[in-house]
């Protein structure tokens, strides 16, 4: 929405009347609104009453920083201050992350909570969009989603917690990993009702989510036709540090092992040797040299063997696949190696998330989010093509769209990935081959380069997206 000063608020940044998102010259700006002056003051230290909360939590890597800025507001009438956050490399949502990427900003959430009870404030807000995964780590990013905590108070985001984090963790920990997605569905959480029917009847015998989630529910069913806030005075400041602790160590005890998919150990069966992969490395790491991208979308990445090529050439890194299980290999793994420019994502390419909530626009969809500089499509045209029957025409189209240059692989049909594929459906695909692949990419592309990698019939091609295509 366009500001008559040119400022674009942006469309899921409404509903918070404290202040509001902004892009201006292509730089995120928050407005604090009048309304959260002292509550923004409180926060900051400015007001005198104690430790700032603010540098306490910056300090500590949970709250993103910002700094005040002499910028009109768009909305003056209603301003108090204009502050420019640290800038978020890339925008990822929870139906995105993997199951230890949502723990972990779970963890971070209930860390922010603790810290702000112990400087005279709480989170009014525990949602899991308020997070984000940058430089390898959840920080939170609402940084007006604090408030005065009064002796007695509950906690008012303790429902949205449940909803936003420990229904979807604890579903995916006990059921099945891919039950995340109904974070796509339902994005104001996972309704505690549908969490309580769908987990094992055992899980009423855990303390936390038995509690948290099936007593939560039945709570909520019984009271849902009158007022559900607690009284003042009910909820004293010990009990509810016992909360805090209480879903801490139940998102702690939930626990999922990336085993039993399809793809987590794809490198480990692949038909080439070890000096074809070494060779498709350094051919990948040499096409990336020539291009030099700020920003590459790595396409059915796996755990992201290619993509810690690109990282460590100094790009920003989006590792999609589809697989969960591979996805979290890759984060814990960049975890593990402390990695800031890799960011592994869940993502279905034949159904990439879509543009979500009020009037679609609160949540953009992951293809708006580009385009990349690079996109990596390494062994993945064949699994669109014949697993998804897209034709070449429209998987060169879709390419185009998205990235700017393009690093892709050609898997014939004798290769025994796609024999493998084709062994139990009719082979209904004479256009795939190679001179059906080239003719179709041209359209969209100039090829810059290609490389056949040796003991096999595939080919790596350096693709440039052409000037004149709109």
């Amino acid at each position: 929405m366009p500001e008559r000063d040119g400022s674009e608020v942006v469309a899921g940044s409404f509903r918070d009347p404290s202040g509001f998102i902004f892009v201006r010259d292509g730089v995120v700006h928050r407005q604090v609104n009048l309304a959260y002056r002292q509550q923004y003051d409180r926060l900051t230290g400015a007001a005198g009453q104690g430790p700032s909360l603010y540098r306490r939590l910056v300090d500590a890597g949970f709250l993103v920083p910002h700094e005040e800025v002499d910028v009109p507001p768009p909305v003056p009438e209603t301003a108090y201050r204009v502050i420019r956050p640290e800038q978020i490399p890339f925008v990822t949502y929870p139906y995105e992350w993997c199951f230890s990427q949502l723990k972990d900003a779970a963890l971070l959430t209930l860390a922010v909570q603790r810290q702000a009870m112990e400087c005279g404030m709480s989170l009014k807000d525990a949602s899991a969009y308020n997070v984000q995964l940058a430089a390898g780590r959840p920080v939170l990013i609402d940084t007006l989603s604090f408030e005065g905590y009064q002796e007695g108070e509950p906690w008012v985001a303790y429902r949205q917690f449940c909803q936003h984090f420990l229904a979807p963790l604890a579903l995916m920990s006990h059921r099945d990993v891919r039950l995340g997605q109904l974070l796509r569905v339902y994005i104001d959480g996972v309704p505690l009702d549908l969490a309580s029917s769908l987990l094992p009847t055992k899980t009423r015998m855990s303390l936390a989510l038995g509690t948290h989630i099936h007593l939560h529910a039945r709570s909520q069913r019984r009271h849902a036709d009158r007022a559900t806030r607690p009284r003042r005075g009910a909820v004293s400041r010990t009990a509810l540090l016992g909360i805090i602790a209480s879903l801490e160590s139940g998102v702690r005890g939930l626990t999922w092992k990336p085993e039993g998919t399809e793809w987590a150990d794809y490198y480990a069966e692949t038909n080439y040797d070890e000096a074809a992969f070494e060779h498709k490395q350094r051919t990948v790491g040499a096409y990336l040299e020539r291009v030099r991208p700020g920003l590459v979308w790595d396409l059915g990445a796996n755990t992201g063997v290619f993509s810690r090529i690109a990282a460590e050439r100094g790009a920003l890194v989006v590792s999609a696949d589809i697989d969960p299980a591979a996805v979290e290999r890759s984060y814990l793994d960049c975890r593990a190696r402390a990695e800031k420019l890799m960011l592994p994502v869940v993502l279905d390419l034949t159904n990439p998330s879509p543009a979500v909530g009020w009037a679609n626009s609160e949540r953009t969809s992951f293809l708006d989010r580009g385009p990349a500089d690079a996109v990596l499509a390494l062994a993945l045209v064949h699994h669109l093509a014949i697993g998804n029957n897209v034709p070449l025409p429209r998987i060169a189209g879709f390419f185009a769209r998205i990235g700017r240059h393009l690093i892709v692989e050609f898997v014939p049909k004798s290769d025994s990935q796609v024999q493998r594929m084709l062994a139990t459906r009719e082979d209904i695909f004479p256009l795939y081959g190679r001179e059906g692949f080239e003719r179709a990419f041209a359209v969209d592309f100039e090829t810059v380069d290609s490389t056949q990698l040796p003991g096999s019939e595939r080919r790596v091609y350096l693709m440039a997206r052409r000037k004149d295509r709109p």
